[in-house]
């Protein structure tokens, strides 16, 4: 199985107060736990890659545990969640699908309970593409309140050999959320979706 090697890394916390409207007493909070990584399979057509999920599974525990600590350390403040890759020119889109196992179990198991399926974006693009990471809430993708992006990136990647994988946490709803549909305090939590 290949290693996986670890160029950097980078916590981006941003604290939302309004967006126009009142401001709010206690602010969202929205982070993003970056890594960049050597791609494995860059330059070349690989059939098996699946195994490399597994090889992915402690980095994903380790920047899903690393964001829940930058967002205040407490996993019951999380309510909303996406993951997300970018990967460098000489990769394809498919090792970007690499990151949904290990990215979206590794934020189940740091938060306990999430029920929803983790949102999740890919794309092919080179140093300082952005990718717009989308968000739901962490135990039902209905909560319309908790529908939300994170645009996330580096300037200097991914490299033409690399992958920028992204986990994404927040503290709550957009911060004037008010266009109706399931609130999260009506959450049945029965399927993940509602």
């Amino acid at each position: 199985m290949p290693e996986v090697v670890i160029r950097k890394r980078q916590i981006q916390i941003e604290e939302i107060f309004h967006e126009g409207g009142p401001r709010a007493s206690v602010p969202l909070k929205r982070g993003a736990a970056l890594t960049v990584i050597r791609n494995p399979y860059a330059g070349r057509y690989v059939e098996d890659i699946a195994p490399f999920m597994k090889d992915l599974e402690p980095l994903g525990i380790a920047m899903a545990k690393a964001l829940v600590d930058a967002l205040g350390g407490d996993p019951k403040l999380i309510q909303g969640y996406g993951k997300g890759a970018i990967v460098g020119g000489a990769g394809e889109l498919e090792h970007g699908a690499l990151w949904h196992v290990p990215g979206g179990y590794a934020m189940r198991e740091a938060l306990g309970e999430a029920r929803a399926i983790v949102p999740s974006a890919k794309k092919v693009g080179g140093p300082g593409t952005r990718l717009d990471v989308p968000i739901t809430h962490v135990n039902a993708s209905y909560v319309r309140s908790h529908f939300d992006a994170m645009e996330v990136g580096m300037t200097d990647a991914p490299r033409a050999d690399e992958i920028l994988l992204a986990l994404v946490m927040t503290t709550g709803s957009r911060i004037h959320a008010r266009v109706g549909g399931l609130k999260a305090d009506e959450i049945k939590g029965e399927d993940g979706l509602r």
